[in-house]
């Protein structure tokens, strides 16, 4: 069994074009994420999934490993088990190529509950909301569990829904579900056959097909909201985060 984490990179980004490439403090945006999964201790390989020579180009200069994939993909998880091409019983992690501080710990403990439970099909990760604003907006995506903690279903609407009254944010049943993910290889080669179901393509949620077809999704939760670059306003945000991380100089 391997445990392959691959960071899907493409160009073509409608709000921030070529933003794997774009400087954050002295390194491409990409160029920290690797680094940052690097350190998670449970993968045996990072890999990042690309249709473009000039990431590929770039990652390989600061000794990354670069896998160049079709260009058709209609989603990061397609481009993920293309560059994976994963045995049956490897764990393949989908990390986002957008998120310069994500936790390595994080990465692992995916790893770690798919690798001590063969039940899994797929293992992800959620943090509690604590604002009505991000509760209502339908960018941020909710997930519902089940005692066990596997996911019941995902919704970009408020979910669960509160009846009587505004909803509790602290009674620990809204969770905002983050866009890491953990597969077992058979399912991950499986899921990428499947046809959008009706629920997915209703909410444009991928990880609905996973649940339409059966699939047991582990959710793990963690306090880190996670940061994530979708515009140059939000480049330039995160770099005091990184200065105060990784103590760099302003110069950097």
């Amino acid at each position: 069994m391997r445990i392959i984490g691959v960071i899907p990179s493409r160009w073509g980004s409608t709000r921030f074009p070529g933003k794997s490439l774009h400087p954050i403090c002295g390194k491409p945006l990409v160029q920290w994420v690797v680094e940052a999964a690097s350190r998670a201790k449970l993968l045996d390989s990072v890999l990042v999934a690309t249709d473009d020579a000039r990431i590929a180009d770039a990652v390989r200069a600061f000794g990354g490993c670069a896998v160049m994939t079709r260009a058709d993909h209609p989603s990061g998880t397609d481009r993920v088990a293309e560059a994976a091409q994963p045995q049956d019983d490897d764990i393949v992690v989908n990390i986002q190529g957008d998120e310069p501080l994500i936790n390595p710990a994080l990465i692992d403990g995916l790893a770690e509950r798919m690798r001590d439970d063969p039940g899994l099909a797929m293992a992800t990760a959620a943090t509690p909301i604590r604002n009505p604003r991000d509760l209502a907006a339908t960018t941020v995506v909710k997930v519902v569990t089940a005692r066990d903690g596997d996911a019941l279903y995902f919704s970009r609407l408020p979910i669960p829904f509160r009846r009587d009254g505004e909803a509790d944010l602290s009674c620990g049943l809204y969770l905002r579900h983050l866009g890491i993910y953990a597969y077992r290889g058979a399912f991950l080669k499986r899921f990428v056959k499947e046809p959008p179901c009706e629920l997915e393509l209703t909410e444009k949620l991928e990880q609905l097909r996973a649940l339409y077809i059966g699939g047991r999704i582990a959710v793990i939760r963690t306090e880190e909201p996670g940061v994530g670059v979708d515009t140059p306003e939000d480049a330039k945000a995160i770099e005091p985060l990184l200065r105060e991380r990784f103590g760099l100089g302003d110069g950097q």
